[in-house]
């Protein structure tokens, strides 16, 4: 027998599963799915950018004193104009045609502003 101490051969290290290795990606890209949800997330975010500045328009125009009545009127066509960027950006974006139905909702919002600035205000 040999008294020399045995040394057992060393194991590799394992890539631990859970961790991203960029020299070993999972899959190819796709670079269309990646441009399609670059597409989404873009419009998702000009859409409700403007919708929320329409609706900051309406709320200006609550707001403004009852004397104000063309600034409370312009006001809410501004937000229809908001509205009108919004729908147009979003189709934009997707390289569809802006003139659609959904432009119907900046007639709505403004007629819905106007409601609600001379009902609250």
């Amino acid at each position: 027998m040999s008294t020399a101490p045995h040394t057992a051969p060393q194991p590799q290290a394992r890539r631990r599963r859970h961790l991203m290795d960029p020299a070993h990606p999972v899959r190819p890209v796709d670079d269309r799915s990646l441009t399609q949800v670059q597409r989404w997330v873009m419009s998702t975010l000009v859409v409700f950018t403007a919708a929320h500045m329409a609706g900051a328009m309406v709320f200006a125009a609550i707001e403004t004193p009852a004397s104000a009545t063309a600034a409370r009127i312009g006001l809410n066509i501004i937000a229809g104009a908001f509205m009108v960027i919004a729908v147009a950006g979003g189709r934009a974006i997707h390289k569809h045609s802006p003139l659609t139905a959904w432009l119907l909702v900046a007639p709505a919002t403004t007629a819905l502003g106007l409601w609600l600035t001379f009902t609250l205000g």
